[in-house]
């Protein structure tokens, strides 16, 4: 089994940062890919930022230059940083992992999401 869970967001004013962090427990071998996603009401989920094993980041448009993804020390771990927030940024965030588990099957499992809120 792996765990995914996401800590970090919450209520803050335009202009003001955030800062989420995600995770990943259980019996992972290999993580390749770890990113975060979000989903604001009546919309599709869409890819924010993706970092992997390498240290290749991917950021959607709309948040380069506000936004960086990072790993952390610890294993499996993963931060968004959210830096000039915008009423729009407002979502449930994601976090994804995408990798194999110590039977090297892949996983692509997902966090429960957390929210942030962004007020105008």
């Amino acid at each position: 089994q792996v765990q995914v869970v996401e800590s970090g967001g919450g209520l803050v004013q335009a202009g003001g940062s955030l800062r989420l962090s995600c995770a990943a427990s259980g019996s992972i071998s290999s993580t390749y890919v770890m990113g975060w996603y979000r989903q604001a009401p009546g919309k599709q989920r869409e890819s924010v930022a993706t970092i992997t094993s390498g240290g290749i980041t991917n950021y959607a448009d709309s948040v380069k230059g506000r936004f960086t993804i990072s790993r952390g020390d610890a294993r499996n771990t993963v931060f968004l940083q959210m830096n000039s927030l915008k009423p729009e940024d407002t979502a449930v965030y994601y976090c994804n992992v995408i990798g194999r588990n110590i039977d090297m099957r892949s996983i692509n499992t997902w966090g429960q999401g957390t929210q942030v809120t962004v007020s105008s």
